[in-house]
């Protein structure tokens, strides 16, 4: 029997919102349908409400023939006003979270966020960590987050903005000076939002080009991160100077942001070397706007007079080289006695003649010295204690953008790599069959090659479609350093690897394209990170050996001295989850990574560690600040990296208090995180060696429970294929990646993406929990003790609680009552029946052994926001999974493909995921 919760005191504002919002919906339905359309909402809504309430056979009958006797026009309007439901209450909860923020700023000095900033300061302070060390924390401190093109954001790009503009609307109606008249004409413009959100199609009508993928990701930069990202480093500045106000801090650039739009090889045929020049060229587009249009406002700003102050004589002596040299006499600031204005006038046209002639700026580095010039002029005249934090703010985001705004990582698959090499060993008869020979034949041809200057290619040889691809995407990565910088393009990540040939065949490519150079006198140069990307069990458990042989190898030590000593290694959460269940894969990458840190420390080299998080919970989603601390304390210090796909980029960036919040945590937490990791590192207090053996023994039994159903039930996959919206997902439109590598039906070939999300609306969510209650409980139940010590293990150690809590929000969102729905689509009802008692039992097993470890009457006890979150919506999400069975059993039992009935179901999904917060 499930029950309704009550909403928190503290949502009354939040309820307020949605009422409002509600209100206008219904009136919208009411003049596009009429009553009837209201009446036929309201009604399934108000059914499906009270099954959550207590379930009702009679009901529920009724329910069902209320769904199966709507007609198409009536059913598709429904299933819009459901879905229309969750993009206005997505975007009222981030208004609450925002108003939260606030009200925490405008209460008493003494009331500090928690996970802000300021409290992590304080936390520093508190536990007597000195200026010196925290110094060395921030010198040290890196995180990177890099935005990918996964196909997981199945909201449009017109829906976010209409989105991003109801949400500043609600922002204006909470202040408390509005007249009646500002507040009649906010609530107009709100409804006139609403009705344009209904009046726009949800659904793409094709699939997006990866530089439509790319234009989508720029969006995030455009709107938020270019602005927020200064932001972020400020108030480091400004908490440090507050508490510590005796010390001259200096924050370097710890936060970044990269991408992979535009360079994701894998899997993707249409990212094409072209393709990565032209994403390159938009992203130089995008900056070089965003400059010119704070130097406008500079110049405004900046009317400081000859007659008033004075100006440094390098400022004037500058502004004598250039005014002539770089202007005409139409574009010289008028005023000579505004030389701020003048030399701003200068700076401008040079970011404007950047790529167009030789007037403009050939590295940001000749922009950033520019521009110190103007703050040293200023510190002359302007008081110490009040520094115009304008110049400033320019200078970091120079610093933090360049003239290339984000890095763009290149990643293919090894097998890709493998056959490039292959080709070209037998054209200059070095391997006949490079691909067959065993992994000691293979690194020492390659080594052989590394170490001799001579250029391996034939230049007018004719090599295969795919291997001319290969070599002119490495070319494409040596102009570029030349074209937009080296930090244009510093990493190459192969995916799949699985021996140290893979990381070595890439570096013989980089070497053919000058990008890897051994000089005749011996010395080396490289300009290209190598990175492996680790993301099955069995190359996660192989990967401490395949990086220890590499770090043996002269050759690949003589690279890596070029990379500062630091090798980058991403960790893929997804394809480890489907091949080994969640809870296994988390305890593989954990492990991991602990066992590459020490052997790294053996050899001197440091690691950074790139997470490859997908936005859902069965891909190693959840909270930026808490995925951060469920790493390993050590690695931290090593510099984080992490993806951020889909979904993801709208909840977090898309609004600028949002995109400030979740880094502001993120910052919180990695700085607290590396200045405690210390002292706690010198007195072995991490974590409890028994603690691993623990997790050790529940994750080898959590991996036989997993893959005796995955990989042992014969009739699984055919479970998975009809009892899930597999087959539909793919005309979603939704990214420009096919759904598989190869297309081919086979499990191993299928993408960790549409795994995932076909779960998620099915509300089974099985990749994100199924088998963790069997490791769980097998060990809980050999004695009380044990039970006791996993409570210990939740209290005490952020990897473990991270991993409960992650699985209480899986256990939440899934929904077996609506899950059993689609058992109906599957032909074979005996299989249905028998694997689905299967995945109930492990469910109810796995629920009760996690709120034995926390303690919990409930799941999700512990965030009372989100569990209200996910009950508020509940109601509303069930008739979309209803009418999503109903739709998908008669679109398969069509002989012909009714597209009708297709985008009735493509609606579905769309409205689900927007309900659920999660795709794939």
């Amino acid at each position: 029997m499930k029950t309704e919760l009550r909403i928190n005191d503290s949502g009354l504002p939040l309820r307020r919102d949605v009422k409002l919002l509600g209100q206008i919906l219904g009136e919208i339905l009411v003049n596009h349908g009429g009553t009837e359309l209201l009446d036929k909402v309201e009604k399934i809504r108000m059914m499906c409400k009270s099954l959550r309430t207590q379930f009702d056979e009679e009901i529920y009958a009724e329910l069902k023939n209320e769904i199966s006797s709507l007609n198409s026009p009536m059913r598709k309007q429904v299933i819009r006003a459901f879905s229309m439901y969750f993009h206005l209450i997505n975007v009222a909860e981030q208004n609450h979270r925002i108003r939260r923020r606030r009200q925490y700023h405008l209460e008493d000095d003494t009331i500090v966020q928690p996970d802000s900033i300021e409290s992590a300061i304080l936390s520093l302070k508190e536990h007597d960590i000195n200026e010196e060390t925290i110094q060395n924390v921030l010198n040290s401190l890196s995180l990177e987050l890099v935005i990918t093109a996964h196909p997981t954001e199945a909201t449009k790009r017109s829906i976010l903005e209409i989105q991003q503009r109801i949400a500043g609307i609600l922002k204006n109606l909470d202040h408390p000076l509005l007249t009646t008249r500002e507040r009649r004409n906010l609530e107009n413009s709100l409804f006139n939002e609403i009705t344009i959100l209904w009046q726009t199609d949800e659904l793409r009508q094709t699939k997006p080009t990866v530089l439509d993928e790319v234009r989508n990701g720029l969006f995030y930069f455009d709107q938020t991160l270019f602005e927020v990202l200064p932001e972020i480093h400020r108030e480091v500045e400004y908490c440090l100077e507050k508490n510590y106000s005796n010390i001259n801090w200096s924050v370097p650039n710890f936060l970044r942001f990269g991408s992979w739009i535009g360079g994701d090889r894998d899997g993707n045929p249409n990212v094409t070397p072209d393709v990565t020049w032209d994403t390159l060229h938009l992203q130089r587009k995008l900056v070089l706007k965003k400059y010119q249009s704070v130097l406008v406002e500079l110049m405004k700003r900046y009317s400081h007079s000859s007659t008033r102050v004075e100006f440094s004589d390098e400022l004037v002596q500058s502004l004598e080289l250039e005014e002539d040299k770089f202007l005409t006499a139409e574009k010289k600031w008028p005023v000579q006695n505004e030389v701020y204005r003048r030399k701003f006038a200068v700076i401008l046209e040079r970011v404007k003649q950047v790529e167009k002639s030789e007037a403009g700026y050939k590295s940001a580095e000749e922009l950033l010295e520019d521009l110190y010039v103007v703050k040293r002029s200023v510190k002359k005249h302007h008081p110490a204690e009040h520094e115009l934090k304008t110049i400033q703010k320019l200078i970091r985001q120079v610093q933090l953008f360049g003239f290339h705004l984000a890095t763009l990582d290149i990643r293919n698959h090894s097998g890709e790599h493998e056959a490039a090499i292959t080709e070209i060993l037998r054209k200059v008869r070095i391997s006949e069959n490079y691909a067959e020979l065993s992994e000691e034949e293979k690194i020492s041809i390659l080594q052989n090659i590394l170490l001799d200057p001579r250029p391996l290619l034939l230049l007018n040889e004719d090599y295969s479609k795919e291997t001319q691809q290969m070599i002119q995407t490495f070319h494409m990565i040596r102009n570029a350093h030349k074209e937009f910088g080296k930090r244009s393009i510093s990493v190459y990540l192969v995916s799949m690897t699985k021996s140290p040939s893979d990381l070595l065949e890439v570096l013989v490519l980089a070497k053919e394209a000058g990008i890897y150079r051994l000089h005749a006198d011996g010395t080396v140069e490289s300009h290209l990170n190598v990175a492996p990307l680790l993301e099955t069990i069995d190359d996660l458990t192989a990967g401490p050996k395949i990086m220890e042989t590499l770090f043996k190898m002269p050759v690949y030590i003589n690279h890596l001295n070029k990379m500062n000593n630091q090798q980058e290694i991403m960790l893929g959460y997804s394809d480890g989850s489907k091949d080994g269940g969640t809870l296994t894969a988390n305890w593989k990458l954990y492990k991991a990574q602990l066992e590459i840190h020490e052997m790294a420390k053996r050899y001197q080299i440091s690691l950074k560690f790139f997470h490859g998080r997908g936005g859902s919970l069965g891909r190693g989603g959840g909270p930026l600040n808490k995925s951060l601390l469920s790493q390993p304390a050590e690695t931290i210090g090593d510099g984080v990296k992490i993806t951020e796909q889909g979904e993801v980029l709208s909840s977090r960036y898309l609004l600028e208090d949002i995109a400030y919040r979740s880094l502001e945590q993120a910052t919180s937490t990695l700085l607290q995180a590396a200045a405690h990791v210390s002292k706690e590192s010198e007195e072995g207090h991490l974590r409890d060696q028994v603690w691993e053996t623990v997790i050790e023994e529940i994750s080898a039994v959590s991996l036989t429970k997993y893959q005796s159903l995955v990989f042992g039930d014969s009739d699984f996959l055919t479970y998975f294929n009809e009892a899930t919206p597999l087959r539909e997902l793919g005309d979603l439109n939704i990214g420009s990646r096919p759904m598989s590598r190869k297309n081919r039906g086979r499990f191993e070939d299928l993408r960790a993406i549409p795994w995932v999300f076909a779960w998620t609306q099915s509300r089974q969510l099985l990749p994100a929990w199924y088998a963790a209650g069997t490791g769980l409980e097998s060990f809980a139940s050999k004695s009380e003790d044990n039970l006791q010590l996993l409570q210990q293990m939740y209290n005490k150690w952020p990897f473990f609680q991270s991993t409960i809590n992650n699985l209480q929000m899986a256990l939440m969102k899934a929904d077996i009552t609506t899950a059993k729905e689609y058992l109906l689509l599957v032909e074979d009802q005996e299989i249905a029946e028998r694997i689905f008692t299967n995945i109930l039992d492990e469910y109810n097993k796995t629920k009760a052994i996690l709120l034995k470890i926390t303690q919990d009457q409930e799941l999700l006890d512990h965030t009372p926001n989100i569990k209200d979150s996910v009950y508020r919506r509940n109601p509303y999400v069930d008739p979309l999974n209803f009418l999503q069975v109903e739709l998908i059993k008669q679109l398969r039992s069509q002989e012909e493909p009714d597209e009708e009935l297709l985008t009735e179901v493509l609606l579905t999904i769309s409205g689900i995921s927007a309900g659920l917060r999660n795709t794939g």
